[in-house]
């Protein structure tokens, strides 16, 4: 019998080479919310000196490992996790990035607190699109670059969610219930019904000597019809990454303005973006304006990793797609600065530093 449980314990027993899905999280309430998602946690892994700390585990039937920003958000360090997790576990095929994000309310998106929003083409861009990298002219701001879209199978596993959802409810909020299951201290994450979902006219600035909006003119409020249920709702489209954190109506409704059908902001896509290809969840914490507050992103970070559970489900975890898909003209996924002086590659093969030396390498980025 002793024999058998060894045994059967030893089948369990996981490498890093099993290891399909990636997820990343830009703080650690995010990734504790994808944490209490998983339907196993498994053991960790023995340190190879990656300096990532990883949370191993089951999610909708895939072998994934979580990760989370050592304590500084940011495309920079972002791109820094991600690129060390690629090489800790080499079989990686999908990868997220999950979190929370300042929603861009309009007329045709119907945004509210709490909703979700995935990273999808829209138009010239393919789902995510850094919103200030490019340069002045006598009249505009001029983009530069571009981030390559997600892998096909992700997003054709995307539109049969979506699809389904025009039919039946999204799982949101029943993925976030279960959860809520596993521990009293998980409910942090529920919805903060003792602050209300209000969203302020553009002009109408928030004082900056509160901290919440207890004090602020409700006369100034945007009206908006009532939802038949509280129930979350998911949106598809253009992200804008950046440097910063939108907190001004007037950044976000010229960004808005410049760039086109922007859904949400946040500030690690295009550090990720630029070196693997990856899909983009994004809970709507507040409305990137000046009345942003924490109250509703522990809510917002669970409903970003209950979408993302469900959208994992629509891909077979035996699925053996290629993890280096790579678009027309056989190029690999990365930016392809083809406007403006600067211009980058990635991929395997050499590299040129630009100070005429140059050196082979597998995972390599050239520029000039």
């Amino acid at each position: 019998m002793k024999y058998s449980k060894m045994q059967e314990a030893q089948k369990k027993l996981r490498t890093y080479d099993d290891y399909t899905v990636a997820v990343v999280c830009a703080m650690s309430f995010e990734m504790s919310a994808v944490r209490f998602m998983l339907d196993e946690e498994h053991p960790r892994l023995q340190s190879h000196g990656d300096p990532n700390l990883y949370v191993l585990g089951t999610l909708s039937g895939h072998n994934a490992v979580l990760a989370c920003l050592p304590g500084s958000q940011g495309k920079g360090s972002a791109a820094t996790v991600a690129a060390n997790m690629a090489r800790t576990f080499p079989s990686i095929k999908y990868r997220l990035l999950v979190g929370i994000g300042g929603g861009v309310p309009t007329a045709k998106h119907d945004m509210r607190l709490g909703d979700v929003v995935v990273s999808m083409p829209d138009g010239q861009y393919g789902g995510v699109v850094q919103y200030d990298l490019g340069k002045d002219t006598t009249d505009d701001f001029v983009l530069k670059g571009f981030l390559w879209p997600p892998p096909p199978l992700l997003r054709s596993a995307v539109e049969m969610m979506r699809s389904d959802h025009l039919l039946s409810e999204n799982k949101v909020d029943e993925l976030l219930s279960t959860m809520l299951q596993k521990s009293k201290r998980l409910a942090i994450y529920k919805r903060p019904d003792a602050t209300p979902d209000v969203l302020f006219e553009a002009e109408y600035p928030h004082a900056p000597t509160h901290s919440t909006c207890e004090n602020c003119d409700m006369s100034k409020t945007v009206d908006r019809i009532c939802r038949e249920s509280q129930a979350p709702e998911i949106h598809y489209g253009l992200i804008a990454s950046g440097d910063s954190v939108i907190k001004s109506s007037s950044r976000r409704d010229t960004a808005l303005r410049n760039i086109g059908d922007i859904l949400c902001f946040e500030m690690e896509a295009a550090g990720i973006m630029t070196e693997f290809p990856c899909i983009v969840i994004r809970g709507i914490s507040d409305y990137a304006d000046s009345h942003k507050n924490d109250a509703w992103q522990h809510y917002a970070a669970a409903t970003a990793a209950a979408c993302s559970k469900e959208l994992l489900s629509y891909i077979d975890p035996e699925s053996n797609a290629a993890a280096l898909e790579t678009p027309v003209d056989g190029l690999p996924y990365g930016r392809n600065n083809m406007s403006g002086t600067r211009s980058s590659f990635v991929g395997r093969g050499v590299q040129n530093s630009g100070s005429g030396n140059i050196s082979a390498g597998r995972d390599m980025n050239i520029g000039n």
